[in-house]
């Protein structure tokens, strides 16, 4: 690779720094663990810059690069890792007259549900609760749109379900 090369790799690493960011958040509860997961999330880009197809978007090439990595590194540590933030607004699990605090023990016990998922549901989740398109997260994870829809809708009711139970 040329110094054009390592530009223009700056530069799309740059565009879409948001999805390290969101691997390493949620595959990592410590900050200097998550530092070196995105350190090898880099290395892992440039290494392989050259299998990225330029007919699909960039980002979703560094997606699936990235949890692939975080997968990886997952399974070498063979230890729980909780994910640091989910969008309250895509799963509600507190009405609107819950207080404050009330909502923060409901987040926390969704959160703990989720890093209980499999390695898969967990990541599909994370997909749809960064509000990826089901035919992205489709292309991220190998399998097909349909799939992921359904995948997404058994996931959300057995959250559901489990939630209802020890709320």
């Amino acid at each position: 690779m040329n110094q054009t090369d390592s530009i223009a790799f700056t530069n799309l690493i740059e565009t879409n720094k948001g999805i390290l960011y969101a691997v390493c958040n949620n595959y990592c509860k410590d900050p200097s663990k998550r530092e070196d997961l995105a350190q090898e999330i880099l290395i892992q880009l440039w290494k392989s810059l050259n299998s990225w197809d330029s007919k699909f978007p960039f980002s979703t090439w560094m997606y699936r690069v990235a949890l692939n990595v975080a997968i990886s590194n997952y399974r070498k540590e063979k230890s729980l890792l909780t994910p640091e933030s989910l969008d309250e607004q895509v799963i509600q699990v507190a009405s609107e007259n819950d207080n404050w605090i009330e909502k923060e023990e409901k987040l926390t016990q969704l959160h703990q549900l989720i890093i209980q998922l499999k390695e898969l549901d967990r990541t599909l989740m994370l997909l749809y609760l960064e509000g990826r398109p089901y035919l992205e997260i489709a292309l991220i994870l190998g399998i097909t749109e349909t799939n992921v829809a359904t995948k997404i809708s058994r996931i959300k009711e057995k959250l559901k379900q489990s939630f209802s139970k020890i709320v």
